[in-house]
């Protein structure tokens, strides 16, 4: 297969320019030109050239005038000045303003060729150490999914299986249990992965204005849209667009969505026009689709668009045993975003951790981690477990968990309708360990000190808990 040439652009009203640099250069380029800056700025746009080599002079729009032009633009070719008129205000204005190079006129096409072959090769390491930075982050990113529990090792082993296929992937849990991690680890393993990574969150963004977010607007097309705007969609194109809290769309962006979906294109608010996009969607959701299907609350042919491939994320509750490799990965996290040396947890404190049920998984477990680095002690564990375990009780939900919802009637009629499988495993949970606690105290004849020993929690903490369940009452 013939080498692919590096397109290089002439801005130059001397048309000879050109042809002597085609001439005299090697074959591994390809030129064209323009004869004025105006002509050179749309070539950009047009030709897409890897290089540009800009002359000062030249009639209307002079160089540096062009290259103040080019600068406005996303991202531009590097430029390489070319002038008869070496004077060094030009140079320094040119440097200052980005050129790589300046080479004066009259040139030699060897020395051309020289600097040429400095600018490209600094452009390809650029680009190397950029391709590295990406490489490294998608290591990072998959370091961040932690867990060697059997569960995990089949949901690593399924992302690994799917994540270069082109199929839509749903993912599926509760809260806190890092779908978005998932995704991401998707994007990076795919051949999409030098390509943009889009997310948004469907259930964040107000219902009214989500439409034009992912899909983009027309200049005019409501008040305030005083010029056209793309959308998540637009941006992600060639690459992944992330659509968490898929189950909380509104109805009427569904059918669009599914139109993306089976047609990849879309119209913008406000447009007449087709956008074609090339986009894989990743989509998460921690409700309950089917039964939003039988509610009618979500389209069944969305469901089996979006539902290719499904990963189920298991609870934290259910891989406990990844617990020990949570809390080394996050206590490292922390002592070195807030320069702290928090030690390793001790058995008994990790013990206390795996038997905890987790209502907001590996989120409320970060969160709590966060704190024992920031406080530097790990005696707080026990007072965080039970305050959470308090929290589940009454159906408050734990830092950063988002619960099923917030029981805003008596405790009585939350009882008689809560089916929330969170909310009833986190019940058993505090009334199982108010009993342990309570057989625990009745053996030692309430010596809180040895009740604690045999707990293996601290004393500071075995007296919250007495409180927080009123045992005392019952003594």
């Amino acid at each position: 297969m013939a080498k692919e040439k590096i397109k290089i652009l002439v801005i130059d009203d001397d048309p000879k320019v050109a042809w002597i640099l085609s001439e005299g250069l090697s074959a591994n380029y390809e030129f064209v030109s323009a004869r004025d800056g105006i002509e050179g700025i749309q070539m950009v746009s047009t030709e897409k050239p890897r290089l540009i080599l800009l002359d000062i002079k030249m009639p209307g729009m002079s160089g540096l005038e062009v290259l103040e032009k080019l600068n406005k633009m996303e991202s531009r070719p590097e430029v390489i000045m070319i002038s008869g008129h070496g004077d060094t205000k030009f140079v320094v204005e040119s440097m200052r303003l980005g050129a790589a190079e300046f080479i004066d006129k009259p040139f030699d096409v060897r020395e051309v060729e020289i600097h040429v072959n400095g600018v490209l090769e600094r452009v390809k390491l650029r680009a190397e150490v950029s391709q590295l930075k990406k490489e490294l982050e998608v290591r990072n990113d998959y370091s961040s999914f932690i867990g060697d529990s059997e569960p995990m090792r089949r949901v690593k082993s399924l992302v690994e299986q799917v994540a270069d296929s082109e199929l839509s992937v749903l993912i599926r849990g509760e809260s806190g249990t890092g779908k978005e991690i998932v995704a991401r680890s998707l994007h990076h393993l795919s051949g999409r992965k030098n390509q943009p990574f889009v997310k948004v969150n469907c259930a964040a963004i107000p219902r009214d204005l989500l439409e034009a977010e992912l899909f983009g607007y027309e200049k005019g097309a409501f008040t305030g849209a005083h010029k056209m705007k793309q959308g998540r969609f637009e941006l992600a194109d060639k690459g992944t667009i992330f659509l968490d809290e898929i189950g909380d769309m509104p109805g009427e962006l569904q059918s669009k969505l599914l139109q993306v979906l089976e047609q990849q294109e879309f119209v913008r608010v406000g447009g007449i026009q087709n956008i074609r996009v090339d986009v894989r969607i990743i989509c998460a959701t921690n409700r309950n689709l089917e039964q939003a299907i039988a509610e009618r609350g979500f389209r069944d042919d969305l469901f089996y668009r979006l539902n290719e491939i499904t990963i189920l994320l298991p609870p934290l509750r259910e891989r406990d045993g990844d617990i020990p490799l949570l809390v080394d990965h996050f206590l490292n996290k922390y002592n070195q975003l807030y320069g702290k040396e928090c030690p390793a947890l001790s058995p008994e404190t990790l013990a206390s951790l795996s038997s905890f049920g987790w209502p907001g998984n590996v989120r409320q477990l970060e969160n709590m981690l966060k704190q024992v680095v920031v406080r530097a002690d790990e005696t707080i564990i026990g007072e965080l477990i039970s305050s959470a375990s308090h929290q589940a009780r009454i159906g408050v939900s734990p830092v950063g968990y988002t619960s099923p919802a917030v029981a805003s009637q008596p405790q009585a009629v939350e009882d008689a309708t809560d089916f929330s499988l969170k909310t009833r495993i986190g019940r058993k949970v505090a009334e199982e360990e108010k009993s342990l606690i309570s057989e625990v105290l009745t053996r030692t004849n309430w010596n809180r000190r040895r009740a604690a020993e045999m707990l293996q929690i601290s004393y500071r903490s075995l007296l919250y808990k007495i409180k927080d369940y009123n045992l005392n009452a019952i003594k």
